[in-house]
């Protein structure tokens, strides 16, 4: 079943901007209705920015405004006639010549919606080149007052799958990172109070202090 662009990001704009039953936007979004549920109350997809389906020309309006009507009926993706990317084993991926012009269109979406994405993300997904990448990234790109950021999915560049799996990568990684930071940081923390603990049982006034005599000692 095709899904909409970004899934979980297009559930959060319906939840916001309609009165699609909870329903309704799983079956749309290809998620579990509780998982929904957990978006409208705060619990689930916190921090992520809804996409307007409709501004990306995924589904209509009118097709929004049939389903709050019949609670009942689903929504349906806008037929593209867009080719999906061609997937290869081995190498830079290919990108047909009539969409090669794309690229900085996508780069500037990616670079906007993404910016955890490395330009080495960026460039296993669209087959572009690190210097293109920069120059949309600094604005020095020749054609930079033309460029309009636009999702690699929608124009053909790559697909729904492969941006998701992307994604992540990207964010276990930046996870695993984190983990291992937080274990250094305990790991510094805990050797600096080893370190403090025997700094003070070296400087005790009763450190170097010779065991003071028994009763029997005395009395001998």
């Amino acid at each position: 079943m095709r899904l909409p662009l970004m899934p979980k990001a297009t559930a959060v704009w319906l939840v916001e901007n309609t009165a699609l039953t909870f329903e309704q936007i799983a079956d749309f979004c290809g998620m579990h209705p509780l998982e929904v549920q957990g978006i409208a109350d705060g619990e689930v997809a916190v921090g992520i920015v809804g996409l307007d389906p409709v501004a990306n020309g995924q589904v209509s309006r009118e097709e929004i405004e049939r389903c709050v009507a019949d609670p009942k009926a689903r929504l349906v993706l806008v037929e593209t006639t867009l080719p999906e990317p061609a997937v290869r084993s081995k190498g830079a991926r290919y990108t047909p010549v009539s969409k090669r012009q794309d690229r900085p269109n996508a780069i500037a979406w990616l670079i906007r919606s993404h910016p955890e994405l490395s330009d080495a993300d960026i460039n296993r997904l669209i087959g572009t080149t690190k210097s293109t990448i920069q120059k949309v990234r600094d604005r020095t790109h020749w054609d930079i007052t033309n460029i309009k950021p636009q999702s690699p999915v929608s124009l053909g560049l790559c697909t729904q799958e492969q941006l998701d799996q992307a994604l992540d990568k990207t964010h276990l990684a930046a996870e695993r990172a984190k983990k291992e930071a937080e274990r250094r940081a305990r790991r510094a923390t805990k050797a600096l109070a080893d370190a403090e603990a025997a700094k003070a049982a070296e400087t005790s006034p009763n450190a170097d202090e010779p065991a003071a005599p028994s009763e029997k000692q005395t009395a001998s």
